[in-house]
């Protein structure tokens, strides 16, 4: 099952280094049968950007929490599309993130199908997202107006060959 996993610039790096995506458990996104009946006019490729959509908006959140431990972290959100074994997702029931899945081992970088990245052009309405995340969560309109705004942005798609040069 192709599953996307929200990440980070530097978490990309580590992973590329130690050769998988880890530890488990991991925090995945997939065309989940929530989601299928939830979307039920969607296609298969409709359905695949939903759930990529949902994993962008978690790295966004990564973003954030590595700025707050004080990382330096590049203002562009990381997913990562890999293709895994069905028996290594778990659905968790009754989630509001219907795409919402847990990967219960490692994701050897050997299963990742591509990797997509914000082009550096995103970078303000990035850093703008990132400031607003709290407002957005205390329900400022506004602020979730400049969240949404990230989403304006389509993430760029590198094969996996590319990524040392993505990471260069």
């Amino acid at each position: 099952m192709r599953v996307y996993l929200p990440c980070t610039i530097p978490a990309l790096t580590r992973a590329v280094e130690a050769g998988q995506l880890g530890p488990a458990p991991l925090t995945g996104f997939a065309v989940t049968p929530a989601l299928t009946e939830w979307y039920a006019s969607g296609d298969t490729e409709e359905l695949e950007y939903v759930a990529l959509t949902e994993a962008a908006r978690s790295s966004l959140r990564m973003l954030a929490a590595d700025r707050a431990d004080g990382a330096a972290t590049p203002a562009r959100r990381v997913v990562i599309a890999a293709d895994v074994p069905d028996g290594l997702l778990q659905v968790p029931a009754a989630l509001e993130e219907k795409a919402r899945v847990r990967l219960a081992e490692p994701v050897p970088m050997a299963k990742v199908a591509a990797v997509h990245v914000d082009d550096l052009g995103a970078a303000p309405d990035i850093e703008a997202a990132i400031a607003a995340l709290p407002e957005a969560d205390e329900g400022d309109d506004d602020a979730r107006f400049t969240v949404d705004g990230a989403e304006a942005h389509e993430l760029m798609w590198y094969a996996t060959q590319e990524i040392p040069d993505l990471l260069s």
